[in-house]
């Protein structure tokens, strides 16, 4: 038996085929999104804008799959007439915002150019004021609700996007129907579902970005939401009442669908999650081990098991049952941006390519930690944990005129190392043990040099995800449980992941150095992160510069 995952993510989709015996990958396709820059529909005046086309997203979906199975076609063994179920990740929070049939706005001719009525992609920060306002309103009148979010509503979240509509493209607003996250509607798209109240609910995204708890009866109460807008309590009976996990269907592969796809009808199509939920999944996540998957930002996931307490965690993205694995809580961090700075330098300000990406990586790895004297924020897209603020921007100090590219360069490189430290710390801070640490990403395979920056920086052992393609190999896994190829999440992750021999020890001198750079990093990050009100920052710069000098000597 075989199994589909499908992975849409920020600039592509992609499409797995899985032995479901062994995980062995048979076929693969990638496919750009055709609309925008990369995939993605942006405003020159508004900077904190990010769309995607939903046509986008069924262009990708029929040409990745045709695409697989052309490529498995080629090995023994394989039938398309094997694969028995489907699972789907994406990008979150995506809301899209849908017509009565379940028919996204956009492909309506006349929301076609309307940035409004288009998917609002994860990284979105439009809605910055209404997440605020979220979490003041929440702090007065509902405390439970922040507790399981870390504390702060964020304006990449479902709440905030919408009513963000609501206040900037009214029009578009009261011409949706409901709306619907992408990780949950290509499932529905797939199962034929038309009605947007019929369809399947996640718990991952309903619980991470949606408030969404069973322990308070579903999705905030209308009397929350009528105090914020009474346009939003009235959408709540439009929406859902009961958001599931991965051991419920999606729904069956319908005949249209079947057909356009060349699949059997009728095959399982797993309950979406989103991309770094089910990466985690792909990577073997259990108990102990924090899954980093490094792309352009970086989601942290870790999961305990549900008989245990888990403390409610201050800055992190959502302590939700169910959200990765069924009876495990799931616990999301991350970062706004990592392989998006990396590109920003390189591509943007450098005017390079994938060559200067190489060239400033072989540069950077001859220097010694702490010799360029700089030191950088990692919020070139705003902090997402541990400070949960979108109104944050990067920083780099300590330049002098002789400063290289590359040395800048290597600064933004450890800048995302210490973020991702301080993840780790908060993490551990509140009872949640982490044993080891599991990178999965193509900049996890792809740059040693990171890796072991992380390492050194962190203090942990990073190890790498077998697979290059995890967030889809978990989709292929869950799919795979679902449609009973496996008896469940453990014995089908035993059988269909595994992690590749490489691994990055940290260096003791290294980690030495780091140390003391991490301690200049905190005071910025806690200094213009808002943490410490009267902060004296007045011997950064120097304790750099002396540090530079020793780092020289040696």
């Amino acid at each position: 038996m075989f199994t589909l995952g499908l992975d849409y993510g920020t600039n592509s989709v992609r499409a797995l085929i899985v032995r479901c015996a062994d995980g062995a990958e048979f076929g693969s396709c990638v496919v750009p999104y055709p609309s925008g820059a990369q995939g993605i529909l942006l405003d020159p005046a508004d900077g904190h804008l990010a769309r995607q086309n939903p046509a986008d997203y069924l262009f990708g979906l029929t040409e990745s799959v045709r695409g697989a199975l052309a490529a498995a076609q080629e090995r023994p063994g394989f039938d398309a007439a094997l694969i028995v179920g489907i699972g789907v990740d994406s990008t979150g929070s995506s809301p899209i915002p849908v017509d009565a049939r379940n028919v996204p706005l956009a492909l309506d001719p006349r929301w076609r150019d309307n940035l409004a009525a288009q998917c609002w992609l994860w990284k979105d920060h439009t809605a910055w004021r209404e997440a605020s306002a979220i979490t003041r309103l929440a702090q007065d009148m509902r405390p439970h609700y922040l507790a399981k979010c870390g504390g702060t509503y964020s304006s990449e979240w479902f709440w905030s996007k919408i009513w963000h509509c609501r206040a900037s493209a009214p029009e578009v607003f009261a011409a949706a129907h409901s709306w619907v996250e992408l990780a949950d509607w290509v499932p529905s798209v797939l199962a034929g579902i038309d009605d947007p109240r019929a369809v399947k609910r996640g718990i991952c995204a309903a619980g991470h970005k949606a408030l969404y708890s069973d322990e308070w009866g579903g999705l905030p109460d209308t009397e929350f939401l009528a105090r914020l807008d009474p346009d939003l309590a009235a959408l709540r009976d439009r929406l859902y009442d009961k958001a599931h996990d991965a051991l419920e269907p999606a729904g069956a592969l319908s005949a249209a669908w079947a057909e356009t796809l060349g699949l059997r009808p009728g095959i399982a199509v797993a309950m979406g999650e989103f991309d770094v939920h089910y990466g985690a999944i792909g990577s073997g996540v259990a108990e102990g081990t924090l899954v980093k998957v490094i792309g352009t930002s970086t989601c942290d996931i870790c999961v305990v098991p549900a008989e245990k307490k888990v403390a409610d965690i201050p800055g992190v993205c959502g302590i939700v049952p169910g959200a990765v694995l069924p009876a495990y809580h799931g616990i999301e961090a991350g970062q706004s941006a990592v392989g998006d700075i990396f590109k920003w330098w390189v591509e943007i300000v450098c005017k390079g390519d994938a060559a200067l990406h190489a060239a400033l990586t072989a540069e950077a790895a001859a220097q010694r930690p702490g010799a360029a004297g700089l030191i950088a924020l990692d919020w070139n897209n705003g902090n997402r944990t541990i400070l949960v603020d979108q109104l944050l921007s990067g920083l780099i100090l300590g330049q002098d005129l002789y400063t290289t590219r590359a040395e800048i360069y290597r600064a933004l490189l450890e800048a995302t190392a210490f973020g991702a430290r301080a993840i780790i710390e908060r993490i551990q801070g509140f009872g949640v043990p982490i044993t080891r640490v599991v990178c999965a990403g193509g900049i996890a395979e792809k740059n040693p040099l990171l890796m072991q920056i992380y390492a050194d920086v962190t203090g942990c052992t990073m190890l790498v995800a077998g697979s290059s393609q995890t967030c889809a190999l978990g989709s292929a896994v869950a799919a795979a449980v679902l449609a009973g190829a496996h008896p469940d999440f453990a014995t089908a992750q035993a059988a269909m992941t595994r992690l590749s021999p490489t691994r990055y020890d940290p260096e003791p001198e290294a980690q030495a150095v780091y140390d003391r750079l991490y301690g200049l990093y905190r005071q910025l990050h806690d200094a213009f992160g808002g943490v410490t009100r009267t902060a004296d920052l007045s011997g950064v710069m120097k304790d750099l510069i002396a540090l530079k000098y020793e780092q020289r000597r040696a």
